[in-house]
Parts: C-alpha cells; structure tokens; sequence
C-alpha cells in the first residue's frame, strides 16, 4: 500500500484506488457482519441459523470492543458461539410428533407378510413397508388389512380376519 499526496491510501499492485477510509475496525465490522446475517434471515429463511450466526457476530463485537483480540481469534470466537447457539437452539426446539393415524384404514398386502417380518401393502395408492404386530399367522398376498398405526416409514397392520373374530 502506499499514500498518495492526497492522503489516500492505494492498494498497490491492484491498479484501483481502494480508500482506507473505509476500512472497518473489528467492532465494526463485526457489528456489519451481524446486521447481514439476521437480514439473511429474513429473505431466506434458515431455520433461524443465519440469525443465531448474526447474534454471535454481534457478541463478538462486544468482545472486541472490550478486548483487543487478533482477527484470527475473533472469528474462531464468533464461530464457536455460533456452533453452539445454533446446537442449542436446535436441541430446544420443539420436537415433532410420531404419526399415528386415528382411524383404522384399510389396505391390500402385496406380498405375504410373516409374523415377525415385514412385507409389502397397497395403502393409498403407493407401495409401503408393513409389520403385523403380535401376529401369529402369515398375512397371504392381495388380502384386505387394516393399518392401526405407523412406525417410522412401517405402516403396522392387522389381518381383516383378525377383526372379523
């Protein structure tokens, strides 16, 4: 870099002007840094992640304002802060709730279903994995089942012949 007669300072080597008068003290920048990031987070929501982020830009900018800590250091605080808000505010987070379906609904098995394992029912309209629970006899192929619940991407399934008795 070096200093024109005007007293602006020019990025040697670049072949443009680039005004050290602009140029940001960590608080600031920092400060910066934390207004984009929350901003991000409005126009793309991130599941408040860029928030979070911005939230530590900012306490990091307390830090630098009250410590003189190298840039290095800083930006290792602010992405440990942000390792953590954003770990803890995803821990916090309500959890969602298992599916379970209210009503039993009828299905046609696709393949046999063995007690045990799981094969194979035609429930609205697609392909799912299915498990009879407590069964004690194979469910044949193309027979009417009732889904009573779901575990995961298993429907858990019952015979028509079991509700018929």
């Amino acid at each position: 870099m070096s200093l024109n007669p005007t007293g602006i300072w020019f990025l040697a080597g670049v072949g443009q002007a680039l005004p050290m008068a602009f140029s940001l003290s960590p608080t600031v920048f920092w400060l910066v840094a934390g207004c984009v990031l929350c901003l991000i987070e409005v126009a793309v929501p991130t599941a408040f992640t860029a928030f979070l982020m911005g939230i530590s830009a900012f306490l990091v900018a307390v830090v630098a304002l009250l410590l003189p800590l190298p840039m290095a250091l800083q930006v290792a605080l602010w992405m440990g802060f942000s390792i953590a808000f954003v770990f803890l505010s995803h821990r916090l987070m309500p959890k969602r709730k298992a599916i379970s379906i209210q009503d039993a609904t009828e299905a046609q098995t696709l393949t046999e279903i063995l007690p045990g394992q799981t094969g194979r029912v035609l429930y609205e309209g697609n392909s799912w994995r299915a498990t009879g629970e407590e069964l004690t006899h194979a469910i044949a192929p193309n027979q009417k089942v009732y889904v009573v619940g779901r575990r995961g991407t298993t429907l858990i399934v019952v015979s028509d012949n079991l509700l018929d008795s």
